[in-house]
């Protein structure tokens, strides 16, 4: 395969106090084959979560995608286009390249490659360049020795070219993600300082269905940002109880987040459970929402009480109904019409 265009050349000498991790991260994908309704060749920055550019073969310009990117410099996005450009050229021949070592003459494949930087909150910073085919890594730099590992049979001929003193491609992709794109990182990072590094507090809701000697207790935290989270359920306020299933860490629309972790447990006199959460817009004290056995509402114990007493008017109601019937059909001898009258008209009453 040939070298990639270098993305970014300028450096940036930045110092700032950052209270969080922070990553920066570009996503290149090249397919195959045309009209799969995706574009030949595209890529996506990152900064943490953040799509930040986008460049793809359709628009064939690099583009921001959050409004806080528009503080670069005037000629970024014109020389960044033109590198994207370049880099779109290397990659549809790196496809075709992949395939013949594979030998394959025709099908959908897809070349990817992912590259980027984390800076520490205390400092310490790392960097990844990692290649894929059809899905599986093809290789990736050992950043500790500056050189290319093949992690496929294929990737070996490549690996050992730009691991060659001719080219020497793994030392200077060493450089960029330990040192260039650290210095972009921060430069991203203080022009979206206010987007990125927002807390906005989560939300939590816990429930539980019980079945047979089965409880399972749902615990949902949302609404919260940044990312990172620590979800877990928890017995007696110190027990970690096992993770039934969890969901990924998933966006809402507003760019907020949402978690759903469930535990399934056999319930024990005497035990509670609560859900733990710990996010970074709690500060020092973490969440610890207790779960409560659904208890009757306000409202039932009158209606009970109605019922009851509706009840008990239609005992007595139907009870004095029957006797009233049996008394008419009590004829008793009368020694008068008077009597006999009286009767009469006292079971009309």
């Amino acid at each position: 395969m040939r070298k990639m265009y270098p993305l970014i050349v300028l450096l940036l000498h930045l110092s700032a106090v950052y209270c969080d991790t922070h990553t920066l991260r570009y996503y290149y994908t090249v397919i195959s084959a045309p009209g799969s309704g995706l574009p030949e060749f595209s890529i996506v920055g990152y900064v943490d979560d953040r799509e930040i550019v986008n460049y793809n073969s359709d628009s064939g310009r690099m583009r921001p995608k959050v409004q806080w990117m528009e503080k670069v410099e005037p000629g970024y996005w014109e020389e960044n286009t033109q590198i994207a450009k370049g880099n779109e050229a290397v990659f549809k021949h790196n496809v075709r390249t992949a395939m013949s070592r594979f030998n394959q003459t025709a099908g959908f494949h897809i070349v990817q490659l992912m590259y980027g930087c984390e800076l520490g909150d205390d400092g310490t910073i790392r960097g990844y360049d990692q290649y894929g085919y059809d899905g599986e890594e093809f290789m990736s730099l050992d950043t500790q020795t500056g050189t290319y590992i093949s992690t496929m049979a294929q990737a070996q001929i490549t690996a050992q070219r730009w691991n060659s003193p001719e080219e020497q491609e793994g030392e200077r992709r060493k450089n960029y993600v330990e040192n260039i794109c650290i210095e972009w990182l921060k430069k991203h990072v203080k022009n979206g300082r206010e987007d990125l590094e927002r807390r906005v507090r989560p939300e939590v809701k816990v429930s539980g269905q019980e079945e047979k000697k089965k409880l399972t207790l749902h615990c949902q935290a949302y609404g919260f940002h940044p990312k990172p989270v620590d979800v877990k359920w928890m017995k007696n306020g110190v027990d970690d109880l096992p993770t039934y299933q969890t969901t990924h860490v998933l966006p809402n629309p507003d760019g907020t987040y949402q978690i759903q972790v469930t535990a399934e447990v056999i319930p024990k006199e005497g035990d509670s459970y609560s859900c733990y959460v710990d996010h970074s817009s709690l500060g020092e004290e973490p969440l610890l929402v207790k779960w409560e056995p659904a208890k009757p509402s306000s409202w039932v114990i009158p209606v009970v009480l109605v019922v009851v007493v509706i009840a008990l008017l239609g005992v007595g109601i139907g009870g004095f109904l029957l006797y009233r019937k049996k008394k008419q059909d009590y004829k008793p001898t009368s020694t008068s019409e008077t009597s006999s009258d009286q009767s009469i008209n006292a079971a009309k009453a």
